[in-house]
């Protein structure tokens, strides 16, 4: 029977996923894989290794599933935080594949922590979803819009029918043409979120319909926005606003910097500010997205989402003879249930940070990785722009990252 289903997916007689109904999990994933194998001509040696439960894998995670990748996973710190979610001494699990990245993180901690740790606080925390209307005319549009000011707490009902945690805070209209993008805000607790906005946004787009003469085009209309770079997300948020800040010594700069306070702020305006601004860039900073998606890989986070986490904005500035830094990320989408943050080594790693599952009360362990997160961010931008200050950063890639 093996051999016959093999010459069946070989031939494209089968599909791929409907041996899923034929064999158990782990038969399945070997089939699929020595399939692949064959039709390509690659002899698979490592990604059937791997030790998480496949068979809950497949359920919720992945589909048509041949094996796993694997990625170094690095240590940094201890990073010390003075957050309202975290606080103490947390050690960075970075997942990556590009050397001298935790080398850089690590020094980062080191000199935050040396100089009294990173203040980390949250000002926002909504996930968004956004359908797009057609009206028949700016006549209608206007209807719907003031409609769904007077019918906001039927809305808020409606939505919340489909979630135990999802809260529905806000719904801002954006108007083009007869158009009409509804974006719809809500707390998500210690979920990311995405999935719970999308069907309880549905859910509310029912009524919606249901009362006016217009027509629902798509459920994501990409005013949310989602995975893609957009300043209103940079304006408005997205999931976390967190910023964090740590003033460095002049000492510690000089002597584990290795440069000066008075080189690193004209780093951060010529590049982070200056260079960004002409790039036409929507994220001010040195390299936000390499520690948010090291962070994300390690922790069972959508790692598409490192799009909005880059928004991020560096600012660094003379105090008297010290040297004040800051990274603020005005839409950073992490949770710590649901997703990626089921599976062992993610688990272990969010574990490690004392933020794994769901918080009590609910949305304190997801708002407290974003506050490691931020943390971690300004640790690699500090080092990162202490390295350019100092023309070290070739010589820290030669010797750590060919």
């Amino acid at each position: 029977m093996y051999r016959e289903l093999l010459e069946k997916l070989k031939a494209g007689e089968m599909r791929l996923h409907e041996i899923d109904g034929m064999l158990d999990t782990k038969d399945a994933v070997k089939l699929r894989r020595a399939a692949i194998s064959e039709l390509t001509g690659v002899e698979f040696k490592h990604i059937d290794q791997f030790s998480f439960d496949a068979e809950d894998i497949t359920k919720r995670n992945i589909e048509n599933m041949i094996g796993a990748i694997q990625v170094p996973l690095g240590v940094a710190g201890p990073l010390l935080i003075n957050g309202e979610y975290a606080s103490g001494r947390y050690y960075i699990p970075l997942a990556t594949t590009e050397g001298a990245l935790v080398a850089s993180t690590h020094r980062g901690c080191s000199v935050i922590t040396a100089c009294g740790g990173a203040n980390v606080r949250i000002f926002k925390d909504e996930m968004t979803r956004a359908p797009v209307f057609r009206a028949n005319d700016v006549i209608g549009v206007k209807r719907l819009v003031e409609w769904v000011k007077e019918n906001f707490q039927r809305l808020k009902e409606k939505a919340e029918e489909t979630t135990r945690f999802g809260r529905l805070l806000a719904v801002d209209p954006f108007v083009a043409g007869r158009s009409v993008f509804l974006r719809f805000s809500y707390d998500t607790g210690d979920a990311m979120g995405m999935n719970m906005v999308t069907i309880a946004t549905n859910a509310a787009v029912d009524l919606i319909i249901e009362e006016n003469d217009v027509e629902l085009v798509a459920l994501s209309g990409n005013m949310c926005t989602d995975k893609k770079p957009a300043a209103i997300n940079a304006i408005m948020g997205k999931g976390k606003t967190v910023s964090a800040d740590v003033v460095l010594s002049r000492e510690i700069v000089l002597g584990k910097l290795k440069t000066t306070p008075e080189r690193m702020v004209e780093v951060n305006y010529r590049k982070n500010l200056v260079g960004s601004a002409r790039a036409g860039s929507l994220g001010f900073n040195a390299h936000a997205a390499n520690i948010a998606a090291a962070m994300f890989i390690a922790c069972g986070q959508d790692a598409a989402h490192v799009v909005e986490a880059s928004n991020a904005m560096t600012t660094i500035e003379l105090k008297d003879e010290d040297l004040y830094c800051s990274v603020t990320l005005p839409s950073l989408a992490v949770g710590t249930v649901g997703g990626g943050t089921r599976i062992g080594a993610q688990q272990e790693c969010l574990s490690m940070l004392g933020a794994a599952g769901a918080g009590d009360p609910p949305g304190v362990n997801s708002k407290k990785l974003a506050e490691i997160i931020a943390a971690a961010v300004l640790a690699g931008e500090i080092s990162l722009i202490g390295a350019l200050a100092a023309r070290h950063l070739a010589k820290a890639h030669a010797a750590l990252g060919r």
